[in-house]
């Protein structure tokens, strides 16, 4: 008999296998370790940082809780590399653990509690996700930590933990708008599965109204700004991203995630929907056929989109095999499948984390065959593009400073640094502002809505750009130097650095054509 809302039953979990969990924990921490600087800061690492200085209720690209989370912490320890990589591998570690929660909570013992950790540490997508700091390490952590309190009601009847379910899914959302797609597949998992039976009590309309309140300031900061987000998504999906089929979604998925964590992972999906034993846990399935129908749909959708969802079955599939794989003769696959995913995690880990030199790298990718394959509208050099943008920031600062050196003191107090994108623009606002640079502007994202900031464009470094269009709109220019980068991304690569003396009609004229959101 299942349990009931009206009446609560506790449920019966095994301990916390704390030897594989710590075990599991410390083989992530030494992997992240040894490529915790990495080649340098990644693009968008830059561009959280630079927003630091414009703390809100969002930004365009994304809600404010990764970057209000990101100010706090390098106020503490600082924002080199290695301290905000550090903020990174906490968030995978969490996930590691949460992961393992989540299977105990689905009824896994030591095995199953171990293997859910393992298939977070030992994917590369997950490996490259949690190693840079982004929205997307702590998006891993809310999905699960909220399938953790779902499974938690389902489990027992208890419902005490919906409120707090809302607030995760609140929290979720002011970080990545993403989790929208999670609360979609909870809520057609409750109407459709015999969990229902919850929806005739308050417990899931309250989650949902603390959700929404929580979402609430969000939605509001992009209606005062005339929904900046919406258009940004609209130009991405147009201008930016390429198109995938569904079925090249599932498959860069699989490959991705490894080949090895296939049967983990669709194992979860087919005990969930299927398997007696995973009839009450059918909405975590549900809610990943909602993913996929969602990002498949889209039809320019990056395949790390559906990692979050993904991890849920890796719990649900840990479970799974555990009980598979609990009598007889099949008890020695066990081991051979944890060894088939270390061995398939570690020749998967210099693809996703920077363990080798860009030579050993490209050598070594070569070797495995892998090409890196775009997923946006740019060429690729050799390196993939998670690589390739954490080269060419310093080169940038260092040719901008040496350029800045050589305007008078008159003209060093009206100057400021243009950068072509958010990477630019952040690599002048970090970096440069280590090197005495005056503040950077561009018209990229929310460095648009940051503005000018007052500058009347009277002196411009301009980094990048076409030098015929730098020339139109200045009374005099001087290209000064040129960034060299040899493994940045192509369109990094061989950048000019103008001074532009007299911006014609100033920033206050040009601005409104600069915007890019994209």
């Amino acid at each position: 008999m299942s349990a009931s809302v009206a009446e609560p039953q506790e449920s019966r979990l095994a301990p916390i296998a704390t030897a594989p969990l710590v075990t599991v924990a410390a083989a992530i921490a030494v992997l992240h370790g040894a490529g915790l600087a990495g080649y340098g800061y990644f693009r968008d690492e830059l561009y959280y940082l630079a927003s630091r200085a414009h703390l809100g209720f969002g930004y365009v690209d994304q809600p404010p809780l990764s970057i209000l989370l990101l100010a706090g912490w390098t106020a503490v320890a600082g924002d080199s590399v290695i301290a905000i990589r550090l903020l990174a591998l906490a968030g995978g570690l969490l996930a590691a653990l949460l992961c393992a929660l989540l299977a105990r909570e689905l009824g896994g013992r030591s095995f199953a509690q171990g293997l859910a950790a393992l298939a977070i540490g030992a994917a590369p997508m997950l490996a490259g996700l949690t190693h840079i700091y982004s929205m997307n390490v702590l998006d891993l952590d809310f999905w699960l930590l909220s399938a953790w309190l779902l499974v938690r009601v389902l489990a027992t009847g208890d419902p005490r933990p919906w409120p707090l379910l809302g607030l995760a899914l609140g929290a979720g959302l002011e970080n990545k708008i993403s989790v929208l797609w999670l609360g979609a597949g909870i809520a057609v998992g409750l109407v459709a599965t015999a969990a229902r039976v919850h929806l005739r009590h308050r417990g899931p309309w309250l989650a949902g109204a603390i959700a929404v309140a929580l979402f609430a300031p969000y939605v509001v900061w992009n209606a005062v700004h005339g929904f900046p987000t919406l258009e940004f998504i609209r130009n991405a999906e147009r201008l930016k991203m390429v198109h995938t089929s569904p079925l090249a979604l599932l498959g860069g998925l699989t490959l991705e995630l490894s080949p090895a964590l296939a049967p983990v992972w669709v194992g979860g999906l087919l005990w969930t929907l299927f398997a007696p034993a995973g009839r009450r846990f059918r909405i975590l399935g549900i809610v990943w056929l909602v993913a996929f129908a969602i990002v498949a749909g889209n039809g320019t959708a990056k395949g790390y989109y559906l990692a979050p969802a993904t991890s849920l079955l890796f719990a649900a599939g840990a479970v799974a095999w555990e009980g598979w794989l609990a009598v007889g003769a099949w008890r020695w696959l066990r081991p051979a499948l944890l060894a088939a995913i270390v061995a398939f995690g570690l020749i998967g880990a210099p693809l996703a984390v920077p363990l080798l030199s860009e030579e050993s790298f490209i050598a070594y990718a070569r070797a495995l065959g892998f090409m890196p394959q775009p997923s946006e509208r740019q060429a690729l050099g050799e390196l993939p593009q998670h690589f390739a943008d954490q080269h060419g920031w310093q080169e940038m600062a260092d040719k901008v400073a040496a350029a800045y050196r050589r305007l008078t003191p008159e003209e060093q107090r009206e100057a400021v640094v243009f950068g072509q994108n958010y990477g630019e623009a952040g690599a002048i606002e970090v970096l440069g502002r280590r090197l005495g640079l005056p503040p950077a502007v561009s018209g990229h994202n929310s460095f648009w809505l940051w503005g000018p900031g007052g500058r009347s464009g009277s002196v411009v470094i301009i980094l990048g750009g076409d030098p015929r269009d730098n020339a139109a709109n200045c009374d005099r220019v001087e290209i000064v130097d040129t960034v060299h980068c040899a493994y940045c991304m192509p369109y990094e690569r061989d950048l000019p650095v103008t001074i532009c003396r007299g911006l014609h009609g100033g920033f206050d004229a040009l601005w409104p054509r600069l915007k890019h959101f994209v």
